[in-house]
């Protein structure tokens, strides 16, 4: 294996927000530069190699830019939103010359708040405009939600791609031109005229398709439906021989519950093998790599799993998505290459690059002679680089994070520490740069999901305390995925009385080991962790003597219950289920027990937790006598995903804290 030349950056025109007489020191300073958006995202490359398209912060909303890779100079704006309710997701490259965008738009006009989606295309240079998703008539009997999604590169002919559709019937009177399909289908779209073609009629139970790479659609999920018209959470996937039409049984999945994976889950089909790659947990607890043949065998194969953590990632690369390894995460995220050469380029790229952080293949060219990769780790928020394979040459592109450029950030150690029981639990602890680790402010920041799990890695939030002079610490509490069905149990709302103890038990660790002052210790957490922090401070008053939640979940009953409004109703319900705990389980109906000062934010179009929760939260502790401080973002989802409301965020909360713990400013 030869050496990688490591080459100047190749792009101009990133320059950093924040002046260049060195990296900020003031509260107000570090919040402006760990709450600013992320710089560069969702970066793509042409089939050719020599074009890039990314996303970049725009107002509230993001701009597409392009960039030539070979004759460099500064990228150029080729389309922008600057809509609070619209964001663009991510822009791909179906031909050298064109882009198709994904748009996600936010609606309350139907009564229930809504998220659809959009698909438009346009021109390299941003010409030739067109929208992509088909346009519904007024005869329509219902909404398409889908917008439609690219599944192969590959259409029924050059120049075309297939893409799925939601199909919407019409009524018929007066016409006999009336669209009658009903349900997800496929397309083959020509990305120049957008003119389409129908490949798979639509199904009202088809959930989703995948192909093999090469323009032929091989699998089908069933999905199913009760009485009422809520999804299950089972399906069954269908999958259909080399050159045959008709659809057979090859595996089913249950997932009613919304907690874990059972059954088989398809990932990607690798045509050269005529098998389908997927996730099960196989009855052993642990969720793993399979294989499994579309030859008529059904011939599977367990491809790679541990009793430690759960398998978790496909590792695909180019534009036919080809199958080249997977992913799974102990204290950090390893990476099991099945292509020699591409294991023996990864290791070589890891020692070329300064701090050897870890390195994701984002992208490739349609020959895979260039490579587009991520690169970055705990201490660096990540930097987009391009190889090429016959030079061996290695070019920067762009920082993900200019605004922190320069700036010290935090190692992140994993560590262990022993819950009540004796169970050790797996978490990460960041300690402020420079510090002896001992007598420190501390913060315990349990992860949302529940279903989820803390990795190693840079997270702005966690650095942005750590900056400020706190230790930091991310329990990986039982509740969480990603370490099996035992550890996930019956998951952090029904089994909140386990997660909340392991949080706490966190804290009580932080305080045994000398690293959190006596008195000066806090919890903050976003979604579940928002809940889990208020949760704490019910079960646990004055373990933590301050608490600040992020779109918290505070009543478990009104969470259930407004889920009713969508189809995942009931799985919803499944997930939180119904008795005792749940009122013991909800913030809102026991603020009278917390004994300390909370802070609260939220954004008030949020669906995944909605502001309704916050709110009464905040009006359930005012009303018990509490101190609370209460935040609500307008126009802001989720995510938060606002330079300034993120920046307001981080600046409150600290000083917040600091009030709180007897911290000086």
């Amino acid at each position: 294996m030869s050496g990688v030349s490591l080459a100047v950056p190749l792009l101009l025109g990133a320059t950093p927000a924040r002046a260049a007489d060195g990296p900020p020191q003031d509260a107000q300073a570090l919040a402006k530069a760990f709450g600013a958006r992320v710089g560069i995202s969702a970066m793509s490359m042409s089939p050719n190699g020599r074009l890039v398209a990314f996303l970049v912060p725009w107002g509230v909303g993001q701009q597409v830019m392009v960039a030539n890779l070979v004759e460099g100079g500064a990228p150029r704006a080729v389309l922008a939103s600057d809509k609070a309710d619209e964001h663009i997701m991510a822009c791909t490259w179906p031909t050298d010359e064109r882009l198709f965008c994904r748009f996600s738009i936010y609606s309350a006009n139907v009564g229930t708040p809504v998220r659809f989606a959009r698909m438009v295309a346009l021109d390299a240079n941003g010409g030739h405009v067109g929208i992509v998703s088909e346009r519904q008539s007024s005869r329509a009997m219902g909404f398409d939600y889908h917008g439609g999604a690219v599944i192969d590169w590959n259409g029924a002919k050059p120049g075309q791609v297939l893409m799925t559709r939601a199909f919407v019937p019409e009524m018929t009177t007066g016409t006999h031109l009336a669209q009658t399909d009903e349900g997800l289908g496929v397309e083959s779209v020509d990305v120049v005229s957008l003119q389409r073609r129908t490949v798979e009629h639509g199904r009202a139970d088809a959930g989703g398709y995948i192909t093999d790479g090469l323009g032929h659609v091989r699998l089908m999920e069933q999905l199913a439906v009760n009485s009422t018209g809520y999804d299950t959470g089972r399906s069954v996937w269908l999958y259909r021989k080399v050159g045959a039409s008709g659809w057979q049984s090859l595996a089913r999945n249950d997932a009613s519950d919304g907690i874990g994976l059972r059954g088989f889950v398809p990932e990607a089909v690798d045509p050269t093998l005529d098998a389908v790659y997927g996730f099960d947990d196989g009855g052993a607890g642990h969720i793993a790599l399979y294989r499994i043949k579309l030859d008529g065998s059904l011939a599977r194969e367990r491809v790679l799993g541990r009793s430690d953590v759960d398998v978790d990632e496909l590792l695909t690369i180019g534009r036919n998505h080809r199958v080249v390894g997977v992913s799974y995460a102990t204290e950090k995220r390893v990476v099991e290459f099945f292509d020699p050469a591409l294991k023996a380029l990864a290791a070589a790229l890891h020692k070329a690059l300064p701090g050897q952080p870890q390195i994701s293949f984002e992208d490739a060219s349609a020959d895979e002679s260039r490579l587009l990769l991520l690169a970055g780790g705990d201490t660096d928020p990540g930097t987009y680089y391009v190889f090429d394979k016959a030079t061996r040459h290695l070019e920067k592109v762009l920082s993900v994070r200019p605004e922190l450029d320069g700036l010290p950030l935090a190692p992140m150690k994993p560590i262990t520490y022993p819950a009540a029981d004796g169970t050790m639990i797996p978490a990460y602890l960041t300690l402020p740069v420079g510090s002896t680790g001992k007598g420190l402010p501390a913060i315990v920041m349990p992860h949302g999901g529940p279903s989820a799990r803390d990795e190693w890695g840079f997270d702005w939030l966690v650095q942005f305390y750590a900056a400020r002079g706190y230790a930091v610490l991310q329990p990986n509490y039982r509740g969480s995925s990603g370490f099996g069905a035992d550890w996930q149990s019956k998951n952090g709302f029904q089994s909140w009385p386990k997660a909340i103890g392991d949080i706490d038990d966190a804290g009580r660790w932080l305080l045994s080991q000398g690293i959190a002052a006596p008195g000066k210790i806090a919890i903050v957490g976003w979604s579940y962790g928002g809940y889990a922090a208020l949760q704490s401070g019910v079960v646990d008053p004055g373990l933590f003597k301050a608490i600040v939640a992020i779109a918290p979940v505070t009543d478990l009953a009104r969470l259930r219950d407004n889920a009713q409004n969508y189809t995942n109703g009931a799985i919803v319900d499944q997930q939180i289920g119904h008795g005792d705990y749940i009122k013991a389980g909800s913030p809102a109906q026991n603020a009278a027990a917390i004994t300390v000062p909370v802070m609260l934010f939220h954004g008030d179009v949020d669906l995944n937790v909605p502001v309704d929760q916050s709110r009464l939260m905040a009006e359930r502790l005012r009303n018990a006598g509490k101190a609370v401080d209460y935040a609500e973002f307008k126009g802001l989802d989720h995510q938060l995903d606002s330079a300034d409301a993120r920046s307001q965020m981080l600046a409150n909360s600290d000083a917040f804290l600091r009030k709180a713990l007897s911290i000086a400013p």
